[in-house]
């Protein structure tokens, strides 16, 4: 049996074999318990490997898909991890990391609510159906996570030989998409009774939530360590720089990774010398200035291109409304509350078609009176641009009184 466990081309044989007969349709647990008597632990190398071989030997990758979830379940507990290295602070895979753990919080969230649906039999169901919009509306998040491996990572692992694994992880990350997608659908449907809901989430809610669990075990056991074993620290310090163009998936990094032999630059003044000046018809700044003056003016604003993804927010030091990084590249409609999304969905469309281009609102914050308005951005040839959100404060101007001219200033 020592033989068989350190000898890595048994191991291998032998974990082919399990996986095979798993295609034939073994039994789960028997195999998993094989899997345990015979191997102990298996380094995660082997099991890309056999991944790779059996694709390369002609099972289809469509089989591998679904073969996927199967193995993935036996095999955790199983994979041997010892070889991954320590993984600094605000690398990307920490990042990841960190987003798996806020995903696994929402994802168990709305597990448990749809198992106290289930137990209340519906008492509470059009405020239950509300909370869970927000959860699958979070849960769509993941689809930066998964476009940062899949334009980021996955073309380094292919450049270093390794195709199979990327593609089936691919393929399961567009499963899951259609099922949160299936699922937002599902909850937005008028009227939707406790049986209709019930029923439904046996085959897209509950799968929705628990393949988004998996996948962060696929992750954690397979995908990361395998990475930074053969990514070089360049490669990944080109992923980090390019990974807030995707945007980041509910968690946002607070600390910004930099490999020590890189040069220490400050980003703007890069900027700066790369783009110099930027020359507007009434003048021109420099990235550093205009960055200044959106952050120094006294309102918040936020950008949403024509796409409807959040492309920008100011940085004021007095924002009302809190934003951060992962909200970036992010769909508008899901960063509303559910009961609201509706409204949002009806001003972009008025934005669009021309019939509308602005939308004020107000609502009181405490003391604060918060003035709140939504822009169509055109262009010169009245083609939609985006959406510019401003809110402002206004409870200090209703309490003006008399002037304050500009020779009281020294006053």
């Amino acid at each position: 049996m020592s033989e068989l466990i350190n000898n890595s081309d048994n191991r291998k044989a032998k974990l082919k074999e399990l996986i095979l007969k798993l295609h034939k349709g073994g039994d789960q647990e028997e195999v998993r318990q094989e899997l345990i008597n015979s191997l102990e632990q298996i380094p995660y190398s082997e099991v890309v490997e056999v991944e790779q071989e059996l694709i390369e030997a002609g099972l289809p990758e469509e089989e591998v898909l679904k073969l996927c979830d199967v193995h993935a379940a036996v095999l955790h507990g199983n994979v041997d991890l010892s070889s991954s290295k320590n993984i600094p602070e605000g690398h990307p895979i920490d990042v990841m990391i960190n987003e798996n753990k806020e995903l696994k919080i929402v994802a168990n969230k709305a597990l448990d609510l749809i198992s106290e649906i289930e137990k209340n039999k519906g008492a509470n169901i059009e405020k239950d159906i509300i909370s869970l919009r927000g959860f699958f509306n979070a849960l769509y998040d993941v689809d930066k996570h998964y476009k940062r491996k899949e334009y980021l990572i996955f073309p380094y692992l292919e450049t270093a030989g390794i195709t199979g694994p990327p593609k089936v992880m691919w393929g399961k990350h567009d499963e899951i998409r259609e099922l949160i997608k299936g699922g937002i659908e599902l909850l937005l449907t008028p009227n939707i009774d406790f049986e209709e809901l019930i029923a439904s989430s046996e085959i897209i809610l509950k799968p929705a939530c628990q393949q988004v669990i998996d996948m962060t075990k696929k992750e954690e056991e397979i995908l990361f360590p395998m990475s930074l074993d053969k990514l070089t620290e360049e490669q990944w310090y080109e992923i980090d720089k390019q990974s807030l163009e995707i945007g980041y998936c509910l968690y946002d990094p607070q600390v910004a990774w930099t490999p020590l032999w890189a040069k220490e630059e400050n980003k703007l003044a890069q900027m700066n010398k790369i783009g110099g000046n930027i020359q507007l018809p009434s003048g021109s700044f420099s990235v550093e200035e205009l960055m200044a003056i959106l952050n120094h003016l006294p309102v918040d604003m936020t950008f949403v291109d024509k796409d409807d993804k959040v492309k920008y927010f100011s940085q004021g030091a007095e924002r009302i409304f809190i934003r951060n990084r992962s909200i970036l590249n992010r769909d508008v409609r899901l960063c509303h509350p559910p009961a609201s999304s509706h409204i949002v969905e009806k001003i972009i469309d008025d934005f669009k078609s021309g019939r509308k281009s602005r939308a004020p609102f107000w609502i009181k914050m405490g003391d604060k009176l918060i003035y709140i308005e939504y822009f169509a951005l055109r262009n010169e040839k009245g083609e939609y641009l985006g959406t510019l959100e401003v809110s402002h404060d206004v409870q200090p101007y209703r309490e003006l009184e008399g002037e304050q001219r500009i020779l009281s200033y020294s006053k």
